[in-house]
C-alpha cells in the first residue's frame, strides 16, 4: 500500500495541476477496523477511535491545568489526538498481539509506522507540510504523552462497553488495560477514570441527568 501514489497531475480548464491527496486519505480511517482479531458486539474503526481519543485528550489536558498545576495546550492535545493514528490510512491497524509479539516486531512496526507518516506528508502541499509534520509525525512532547493516555483510555472504554453487551471476549483486555492505566500514576488519568468511565458500564436508561 506504501507505493501508492500521494500525488496526481490533471489537466483542469487546458491547465496542469497538481492533486493532493491528504485529506481523501484520512477520509478513509473509517473504512480501517479495529479489534480485528476479536469478535465485536459492535465494530469500531480507526476515525472513530481518533475522535474519542480526541475528545479524551483535550479533557486530561484540562484536567490536569485546573487541578494539578499543569501546563498543557489543550487544544494542542486534542489536535495531536486526531491524527495520532494517521500513518495507519497507509498501513492498516495492525492488532496490538502482534504489533508486540516480541521487540523484532515492534521495532520493525516502529519502522513501518515512519516511513508511513513522512510517505503521508508528500500528499500535501510543500507549503503545508511543516505545519502537519508536527502532527502527524510521532514526537515526544507534554501533549503527546496526554495522547497516549487518552488512546489507552479510550481501548479501556470500548472494553467496558462491550462487556456491557455481554461479550466476554473483552475480559482479559479490560483488565490488562485498567492495569497499564493505573499503572501511569497520572492524576489527571485517575481523575478521569473516577469521574467518567464508571457511566461507559450503564444503559441509556441508567444515564441520569
Amino acid at each position: 500500500m506504501l507505493r501508492h501514489r500521494t500525488t496526481q497531475k490533471k489537466t483542469i480548464n487546458g491547465r496542469e495541476a497538481d492533486m493532493k491527496h491528504f485529506f481523501a486519505y484520512m477520509a478513509r480511517m473509517k473504512y480501517i477496523r479495529r479489534w480485528s482479531l476479536m469478535k465485536n458486539s459492535t465494530a469500531e474503526n480507526v476515525q472513530e477511535h481518533t475522535t474519542q481519543t480526541a475528545m479524551i485528550a483535550h479533557c486530561l489536558a484540562l484536567i490536569s491545568n485546573r487541578l494539578y498545576n499543569g501546563r498543557l495546550d489543550e487544544n494542542k492535545a486534542a489536535l495531536l489526538a486526531l491524527y495520532h493514528e494517521a500513518g495507519e490510512v497507509l498501513t492498516g491497524d495492525l492488532p496490538t498481539p502482534v504489533k508486540y509479539f516480541n521487540p523484532e516486531i515492534k521495532a520493525a512496526y516502529k519502522n513501518i509506522e515512519a516511513v508511513a507518516e513522512q510517505r503521508l506528508l508528500t500528499a500535501l502541499p510543500q507549503e503545508l507540510r511543516s505545519d502537519y509534520e508536527a502532527l502527524v509525525v510521532q514526537r515526544d512532547s507534554p501533549e503527546r504523552r496526554i495522547v497516549k493516555y487518552a488512546d489507552k483510555i479510550s481501548a479501556y472504554l470500548k472494553c467496558v462497553e462491550e462487556l456491557r453487551c455481554g461479550n466476554n471476549e473483552f475480559s482479559h483486555a479490560a483488565t490488562s488495560i485498567k492495569a497499564e492505566i493505573e499503572a501511569y500514576g497520572a492524576p489527571e488519568v485517575d481523575y478521569f477514570m473516577r469521574q467518567f468511565a464508571p457511566s461507559f458500564a450503564l444503559t441509556l436508561d441508567e444515564l441520569e441527568l
